[in-house]
């Protein structure tokens, strides 16, 4: 039950795409062109190279122009209204999408952030290589300093959910369950700069 052909664990994507780009003029970034196509459709095919079946998207800033844009075929979007309030507020979001999944939950979540653009499919699919059962707790590392993706099972949604505030996600709960993690080194495979200013722009083909 709830397994792939395969019966490996189900293990789904989380995108968070809300952003306003505040700093990039209001631009949402889901929005920024890469490649010829909007962010969101990148970032989603990364998950989906990288082993992850079922992708959920939580999307904020101009919502609708993303969903009229952004060919996103297959995925579950969620509407954030509350993404002003941060990243948190996106992670309670698609935490709360996942579980209401019924019998069909995945076993683990998968979260990436739209604004990542150097992480590929080779650092999803080492991060989710860490799955171990529903508690598991794992993050890609760059150099040693732990980023994205993380890989967060079901049995600590709730947990992290609680915890998800403002602008810090998944931080705090991850701060209090430091030894918990496991560190998955991807700094031969990725690149985790963030695209937040005019002159992160330059990473964008």
């Amino acid at each position: 039950m709830g397994h792939t052909t395969t019966d490996g664990p189900r293990i789904a994507g989380l995108l968070l795409a809300a952003g306003g780009g505040r700093r990039l003029g209001g631009r949402p970034k889901a929005l920024l062109e890469h490649r010829g196509r909007p962010l969101v459709e990148h970032a989603v095919a990364v998950l989906r190279a990288g082993g992850c079946e079922v992708v959920h998207v939580v999307l904020g800033a101009a919502a609708g122009a993303v969903r009229e844009r952004a060919w996103l075929p297959g995925c579950v979007l969620i509407d954030n209204p509350d993404w002003e309030e941060g990243m948190g507020s996106s992670l309670r979001a698609g935490l709360a999408s996942l579980a209401a999944a019924g019998g069909a939950e995945p076993d683990a979540a998968l979260v990436s952030l739209v604004d990542q653009p150097g992480i590929g499919a080779d650092a999803v699919r080492r991060v989710a290589a860490a799955y171990r059962d529903r508690g598991a707790l794992a993050a890609a590392a760059y150099d040693g300093r732990r980023g994205h993706p993380v890989l967060i099972g079901a049995d600590r949604w709730a947990g992290v959910g609680a915890s998800a505030e403002g602008d810090r996600g998944a931080r705090a709960y991850l701060r209090e369950h430091e030894a918990s993690i496991v560190l998955v080194e991807c700094g031969d495979v990725a690149e985790a700069y963030d695209i937040d200013t005019a002159e992160d722009l330059a990473h964008l083909e």
